[in-house]
């Protein structure tokens, strides 16, 4: 621990003068004083000494070596603390050109990005400039860190008293370690290169840190020594979204660690998630501005989401309070600090009580930082840090007047000089004015208006004399008025105006006293009735087509449709289907109950959901191509709740997909096998008891044939067999010693890989070249295991009866051919010709748009190859159900399965042919009527948005421009967009 005493300066030689040692008392009397959010003395007395408070209540004895100071009609506040900063850190400089794949530090972790032994203290200089922004703020004290890498090191605590040397700033040098999901901008190593490879190599670390504090290495690792020696700061991980805190919290969970975790402000979209998680949340208030929406081509192109965002963030501090949700408020991630203020003021405007946001300011910070007894309230001991306001500091027109840090003064407005704020009656030469002046009294803002007519007005003050110009209401003439004030009582301006022809007139102008007209209530009545009216629904998922409550289980009797049972009865007309408890209960004539919700289906037709073995929707990761093998990343980490394409497939019939990772190397990551759950959170998707797969990639994508940058081994298809044979040679010796029951290194990636040679998790693999096709085979066969799936396998027709004997499943592209020269043996016939081998086939998509027709996909094997109907159903149904050893449970139609149906328009492969609904577990979770309606009210609620917005910018508020955005199809080669 590096920590400082308050007057630590005293041991310390100085060469830039004389020092003074001040110990005199200050006694602030007669003020309103907040002692703490929750404690508040009137007519109080505070006093000070040596940088702390001795005292503090309505009979403090004052010392006679004291300096008293009136502060009649004034506030004490104790000053801010923001937790998360990079005061007087440099913002690190990018290095190197071109990806590395090994570590270019010697003595430290083999991952660049890890560095829990960086001191923010090396780089440390202390910023005049911004401290005194701060001050105006009301911060006295911050905590600043290095802003680099995945574990960024070890932050301090500063106080912003630019009277001092740093060893009196420095409260603590050593009070939190700070990690992220981003990569180190200094090193150019490549891995990772996804937040899920992030993830992956913080659990290793942690592992490894473990390996190393009970004494399993010889060698020395400098950040491992300091990782585990920052165990019990505090520790802040900026995850930036809501999603990604979740991220964060899934990783601290497994290692027993409770994360601090900076936010983004989305936190209000899934309250109970957040809530569940205990964290305490550092809050960025950097809340959107609306829109400019005067184009209306450009404004409807906006989505709900967005629209929603600017609407609903303001509220997003009020609802984590409401929620029992423990959180700080900072400056991070404000282009300006100058807008801290407003923001707050609209947070407080939104339902923020002022207690939570000083608790949010002062105490709260203090109690993570274990400093309650030093900072966050004026209890005597703590540092006299303490604002100075002339009223309720968060009232808008409220004057922060000073901010002492440790018992030193910084002013910010001259707190006595008269107040001069308000609206006067101003009267000149016959003519009556309103005059308007606001603003500090260093830099007075002042509008004049005569009748409707608002006349051009500079105003400046100083010495209780106010100076302004403004031009006559005559606009033919450009002629001035100027005009010089005392304004000793405060109350009242009094002075000469000098004409534009040179004649002085002496004035006298009242303030008015402030009282809401009956005009000014029916306004402000309006405004507050507008805000309830148009907050809009926070939703599950909170977009478009979220549900306002999560939908639930229903008893459904489907009455005499036609049922594609996909079992041995085959397809069975005019009959009814009861689904019961999230079960497919009975199939049947004439079925009855009377607890369940009667739906017509005459005419029409019901088959199991369709399940996509192959999918890339729902992630917001796809690749880890930072190493050749990622083994360790799963896409479990990575999924999405909020992606649209969901709600579009289950509009297409889909209920189940499996998210496969990309093909950027041989062996990729784990698979997330999800049911389309639309509106529940993210870890309620996955499949109970889920099977294990992974995805392993062969071909042109691999040995980065289309890469400019192919550094990374392989680069040829030998090299991809290689890499194969390499890895699982290593996974055999690791299996064996870890099952010796001598101690061993956990390590993820073989973990991963011994799990498939023991038969416990299966491969889906990209494929398209026959001798790729028969090479990963033999691999398999070499190391007693079988190749669960080829995915793509354009050339499976060639070699069908090998697969037949290897016993894997083919899932193919319909009709796709010539998009890469791999694929340039490609037919239509290959799925025909697979299954007609007696291979398991099935479609699959590997794209958002076409999964939502996989059944039209389906039915292109009846044209090309003969396939009869109810086997081209299987194809997108069953199949695929029997290549995820999920079968089981879905892909048919069968008394005792999961109630994933669909209720078609029409024949299920027919090109005309509708989800009507889309049903998991006995869940509706597609409606097309519902659907209809959700338009309609889409529209409305994007109209009453706009309007809003409108307000906004005739009020003058900023706006920021309308940008298209063009939605990012991820495939099987999308790389993330991760520094």
């Amino acid at each position: 621990m590096c920590s400082f005493s308050l007057f630590a300066q005293d041991y310390f030689p100085s060469n830039t003068g004389v020092k003074a040692n001040n110990s005199n008392y200050t006694a602030f009397t007669n003020a309103t004083i907040h002692v703490s959010p929750t404690e508040v003395i009137e007519n109080g007395t505070l006093l000070i000494q040596k940088g702390k408070v001795v005292a503090v209540g309505t009979s403090v004895d004052i010392p006679k070596n004291t300096t008293s100071v009136d502060l009649s009609g004034k506030s004490i506040y104790p000053s801010f603390i923001d937790l998360y900063t990079t005061f007087g850190v440099k913002k690190p400089e990018r290095g190197g050109n071109g990806p590395r794949y090994g570590a270019s530090r010697t003595g430290f972790y083999w991952n660049d990005h890890i560095m829990p032994e960086q001191d923010v203290m090396a780089s440390f200089k202390y910023d005049n400039k911004t401290a005194s922004e701060l001050h105006k703020l009301g911060f006295g004290v911050v905590n600043t860190h290095m802003p680099d890498g995945v574990v960024r090191g070890t932050g301090a605590l500063i106080a912003l008293n630019n009277d001092a040397d740093n060893s009196l700033r420095v409260v603590d040098g050593e009070t939190t370690q700070h990690l992220s999901f981003s990569k180190s901008v200094k090193s150019r190593q490549a891995y990772p290169s996804s937040i899920m490879g992030s993830m992956a190599l913080l659990r290793q670390m942690y592992e490894d840190a473990k390996w190393y504090a009970d004494g399993n290495v010889d060698t020395k690792d400098l950040s491992i020594e300091a990782l585990n020696g920052n165990k019990n700061l505090l520790q802040i991980f900026e995850a930036g979204s809501r999603a990604n805190l979740m991220r964060a919290d899934k990783v601290g969970d497994a290692y027993n660690i409770q994360y601090t975790i900076v936010g983004g402000g989305d936190e209000y979209e899934r309250i109970s998630e957040v809530k569940a998680t205990n964290a305490t949340v550092i809050l960025p208030i950097n809340f959107k501005l609306a829109y400019d929406v005067d184009n209306a081509f450009l404004a409807s192109t906006l989505s709900l989401s967005d629209m929603r965002a600017w609407n609903q963030g303001p509220h997003n501090p009020r609802l984590l309070a409401e929620n029992g949700i423990q959180f700080a408020l900072t400056t991070h991630d404000l282009k300006s600090k100058k807008s801290f203020k407003s923001n707050l003021m609209k947070a407080i405007e939104s339902g923020l009580s002022k207690q939570k946001a000083l608790e949010a300011l002062t105490t709260v910070p203090a109690k993570l930082l274990g400093k309650s007894n030093e900072l966050g309230t004026l209890k005597s001991g703590s540092y006299a840090n303490f604002l100075i306001t002339s009223g309720d500091i968060f009232d808008k027109k409220t004057k922060l007047f000073e901010n002492w840090v440790q018992g030193n003064p910084h002013v910010i407005e001259n707190m006595n000089v008269k107040d001069i704020d308000g609206d006067y009656n101003f009267k000149l030469a016959g003519n009556d004015y309103k005059l308007s002046i606001s603003g500090s009294t260093s830099k007075p803002k002042a509008t004049l208006e005569s009748g409707d007519k608002s006349l051009g007005t500079k105003i400046n003050y100083a010495n209780d004399w106010v100076n302004f110009t403004y031009k006559t209401a005559d606009s033919t003439k450009k002629e001035f008025i100027r005009v010089a004030a005392n304004s000793a009582s405060g109350n009242s301006l009094n002075g000469k105006a000098i004409m534009p022809g040179g004649n002085e007139l002496s004035f006298y102008a009242n303030k008015v006293k402030k009282e809401d007209t009956e005009k000014d209530k029916d306004k402000k009545k309006m405004d507050d009735k507008s805000k309830d009216a148009y907050l809009s629904p926070i939703t599950y998922p909170n977009l478009a087509y979220g549900f306002k409550e999560k939908p639930k289980s229903e008893t459904l009797l489907f009455k005499n449709a036609t049922i594609w049972t996909n079992e041995k009865d085959g397809v069975l007309e005019n009959t009814d289907i009861l689904i019961k408890n999230g079960k497919i209960s009975k199939i049947g004539k004439d079925l009855s109950d009377k607890s369940a919700k009667i739906i017509d289906a005459s005419g029409k037709h019901i088959t199991a959901g369709i399940i996509d073995e192959h999918s890339h929707i729902g992630a917001a990761s796809i690749n880890e191509g930072g190493q050749n093998s990622s083994a360790e990343v799963t896409i479990e980490d990575v999924l999405d709740d909020e992606d649209i394409d969901l709600y579009r497939n289950l509009a297409g019939g889909v209920t189940s997909i499996q998210i496969l990772h990309g093909s950027a190397n041989p062996i990729g990551g784990r698979s997330a096998i999800i049911k389309l759950k639309w509106g529940e959170a993210s870890k309620d998707l996955v499949y109970d008891n889920s099977p294990k797969f992974i995805k392993f990639a062969l071909g042109e994508n691999v040995k980065q044939s289309r890469s400019s940058r192919n550094e990374r081994f392989p680069q040829s298809r030998m090299g991809v067999e290689q890499v194969f044979v390499d890895y699982f040679t290593r996974a055999k010796a690791y299996d064996k010693a870890k099952k010796s029951g001598k101690p061993y290194r956990k390590d993820a990636e073989m973990e991963v890989l011994a799990e498939i040679l023991n038969k416990e998790r299966f491969i889906s693999c990209h494929s398209y070249v026959q001798s790729e096709i028969n090479m990963l085979m033999k691999v398999a066969e070499q190391f007693d295991f079988n190749i669960n799936t080829f995915t793509h396998i354009l050339e499976g027709y060639k070699v069908a009866d090998k697969m037949k004997d290897h016993g894997v499943g083919g899932s193919t592209f319909s009709d796709w051919w010539a998009y890469k020269y791999e694929v340039n043996d490609a037919i239509p016939y290959n799925a025909a010709i697979m299954h007609n081998a007696g291979v398991v086939t099935a479609i699959n998509s590997d794209d958002a748009e076409m999964s939502r027709r996989l059944n039209q996909e389906a039915a292109k094997s009846v044209k090309y190859g003969g396939i009869s109907e109810e086997d081209a159903l299987k194809f997108v149904t069953l199949n695929p159900a029997k290549l995820l050893h999920l079968d089981d449970r879905v892909g048919s139609l069968k008394v005792g399965k999961d109630a994933d149906v669909v209720l078609w328009s029409d024949h299920p492969l027919s090109v005309y042919a509708k989800a009507e609904k889309t049903i998991i577990e006995g869940v509706t979770y597609f409606d097309i009527e519902r659907d209809k309606q959700m338009r309609e009210a889409i529209k409305k609620e994007k109209s009453e948005l706009i309007n809003l917005m409108l307000q906004d910018k005739n009020k003058g508020l900023k706006t920021q421009p309308v940008k298209k955005k063009e939605k990012e199809l991820l495939h099987c080669d999308s790389m993330d967009k991760h520094n």
